[in-house]
């Protein structure tokens, strides 16, 4: 057997590194244990117990954190980008009403250090425990030849659950609504190829324009996750109609998924600011608007509808919530009241930005 190991090894797969990170992550949770898991890492597979709905939903979904894991590799900085993942794959199903109820992680690696992979791991971990999530399991693959040593990719598939009447119905939403707007605070997970087309790594240390902030610390700032504010507007009372995370597409793709096709939604541009380092990049890389808003989510992260008479009484909870819990970096840190639904001309565009 240590014979085959040697081979294993000398091929560029340490069984032994794989080991050792297991034993990391076992420590990273060893006083996280959540009771709704049967069966933890380690095993073939996570065994969750599902209760406290009556007529349940499950909803899943699976993303990755794109091109900014370069980023993190190149600035040797990993503690952040589980954080990154866990919380988009919150957002993905909150779009649906959904509570989260498990994660499974998986993270390739061209050369598997343990101490990196435990870096990573230990925001997963941290984001799950913040947010009510059972980190169920995962996978840690060592593919060299598919990834060079010091590159990996990261991605995950969340489960959550909603009751079946509380699912979102976009026939509710009708023109006159409004579209609450929750700030971003930077890239997030998305147009990463992009920004680092546009700046160079030699400029990585350099300041943002008009910020005392690193463009390396802008690239780098977490994907918040908008569950509290959500949680916020619902708990005061307001209905909901429709909600949607801004990614990739923009507002001009994203909106459109959550919208009837005889609707549109016009937003002024003039109600929210875009991040400093977004501003920046839009200037140099000379991005039309159209570019731009299609791209990046230019200052929205997260958008919520609901009808004009509880704009108000929503925009107050939300803020009250990000005073609570501000989204470090963004500016202002404040939600807003970004656009209006209307009816849709029949040749025209779902989004609208003025």
């Amino acid at each position: 057997m240590p014979m085959m190991s040697d081979s294993y090894a000398r091929s560029g797969v340490d069984i032994d590194a794989g080991n050792e990170a297991v034993k990391r992550y076992r420590a990273l949770l060893g006083s996280r244990r959540d009771p709704r898991v049967l069966e933890g890492i380690g095993g073939f597979g996570g065994c969750f117990e599902l209760s406290g709905f009556k007529r349940p939903v499950l909803v899943a979904s699976t993303d990755g954190v794109g091109t900014k894991v370069l980023v993190a590799a190149a600035l040797g900085r990993f503690d952040t980008i589980g954080r990154d993942l866990v919380n988009h794959c919150i957002n993905d199903i909150a779009c649906m009403n959904a509570r989260p109820l498990f994660f499974l992680d998986y993270l390739a690696v061209g050369k598997l250090d343990a101490s990196v992979a435990a870096s990573i791991v230990s925001g997963i971990a941290a984001s799950c425990e913040r947010f009510g999530l059972a980190l169920l399991g995962g996978e840690t693959a060592e593919m060299p030849g598919v990834y060079s040593p010091e590159h990996f990719d990261l991605a995950g598939t969340i489960v959550g659950a909603v009751e079946r009447d509380a699912m979102p119905d976009a026939t509710s939403v009708v023109a006159g609504d409004l579209v609450i707007g929750l700030p971003a605070n930077g890239f997030h997970t998305n147009g990463y190829s992009l920004v680092r087309h546009v700046l160079d790594r030699s400029r990585w240390g350099d300041r943002v324009e008009g910020s005392s902030t690193t463009i390396a610390d802008a690239m780098l700032a977490v994907h918040p996750c908008y569950l509290p504010y959500i949680d916020a507007v619902r708990a005061s009372g307001v209905a909901i109609k429709a909600m949607a995370h801004i990614t990739g597409g923009g507002l001009l793709e994203n909106v459109e998924r959550v919208l009837p096709e005889h609707l549109a939604a016009r937003f002024d541009r003039s109600k929210w600011t875009v991040p400093a380092l977004m501003a920046q990049v839009v200037r140099e890389a000379r991005l039309t608007d159209d570019e731009a808003y299609r791209t990046f989510n230019m200052g929205v992260g997260f958008c919520v509808i609901v009808s004009s008479a509880e704009g108000a009484k929503a925009l107050a909870a939300a803020d009250e919530a990000l005073v609570r819990e501000p989204i470090d970096g963004s500016a202002p840190p404040s939600a807003a009241i970004v656009g209006e639904i209307e009816p849709r001309h029949q040749c025209g565009p779902a989004v609208i930005i003025t």
